[in-house]
């Protein structure tokens, strides 16, 4: 899975005003983001943020895992795309946070 310096990366977004986004390889956004939506459910109350990394890590293929680095950064980096993305929402009202998927995603 690891790539060159030349590999594809993806471009991710922040909700955040002022922050910059960044960009990682392709592989790991596909990686990270086939197991969040797998791991956020469509319906209200959701998934706590806090459960968001172990539940995504344990959904990752070992050699991914063992590839990724930062899995909590990824996720969380991965995640805020998403949000920006319109693929998963926050919970309104909801402390901790919590998330949910837009239907259709």
């Amino acid at each position: 899975m690891a790539k060159a310096d030349d590999e594809d990366r993806t471009l991710c977004e922040t909700p955040t005003p002022g922050k910059k986004p960044t960009t990682i390889p392709t592989w790991k956004y596909d990686a990270v983001r086939r197991a969040i939506l797998a791991v956020v459910p469509k319906r209200e109350p959701g998934l706590a943020f806090s459960e968001l990394s172990d539940r995504v890590a344990a959904k990752l293929p070992a050699k991914a895992k063992a590839e990724l680095g930062s899995i909590m950064w990824h996720v969380t980096t991965v995640k805020l795309d998403l949000e920006v993305k319109g693929e998963i929402r926050r919970v309104a009202k909801s402390s901790p946070q919590r998330l949910v998927r837009v239907t259709g995603s």
